[in-house]
């Protein structure tokens, strides 16, 4: 997943409301750290792809204009043609589209692609929507605190559908 536009918080209040009286998150992002979330990503793909050596892809390679394909379609079409999905959420820029895209995704595969799902959380990240992809589709999920853990994650539940694929009760894909 790629990191979504930011926006101002504040320009969401009322125009009575001072936002000096109120906690708002942050939902700032500036291009470098918008530049170091695209590298991080593509260390975490390339890691993956190292080991255990799968195709890791991320939905931005796809490449396909908005004009030609919306991005929840994008994102359906391409879990659906894929073993395992995961949703990266880091804390950074504006997290509503992502919540958006995952329950578009999850929706669509529930109930056969719950167990092909994970969505990995940067650690501090609190919402209803976390709850909701547990409670409502099944679908797993788990914090990260760094770069190392995340791949850590990712890698135990990718090795896990694997084997799970090869030797078990999931259908291979």
């Amino acid at each position: 997943m790629g990191p979504y536009t930011t926006f101002e918080v504040t320009d969401l209040l009322p125009d009575e409301t001072d936002p000096e009286s109120v906690s708002l998150p942050s939902a700032q992002a500036d291009s470098k750290a918008i530049d170091e979330m695209q590298r991080r990503l593509r260390r975490v793909q390339g890691s993956l792809r190292a080991d255990p050596g799968i195709n890791a892809f991320l939905a931005i390679d796809a490449n396909v204009p908005l004009e030609e394909m919306n991005a929840a379609t994008q994102s359906i079409k391409l879990a659906r043609a894929s073993n395992a999905v995961v949703f990266i959420v880091p804390q950074l820029g504006d997290n509503l589209g992502v919540g958006m895209e995952i329950g578009s995704v999850l929706e669509d595969r529930y109930p056969d692609g719950a167990d092909r799902t994970l969505l990995a959380h940067e650690a501090g990240i609190s919402s209803a929507m976390l709850g909701g992809v547990t409670t409502r589709w099944n679908a797993r999920i788990t914090p990260y605190d760094d770069e190392t853990d995340l791949i850590d994650e990712i890698r135990n539940f990718v090795v896990e559908i694997m084997t799970r694929e090869q030797f078990g009760d999931l259908e291979p894909k």
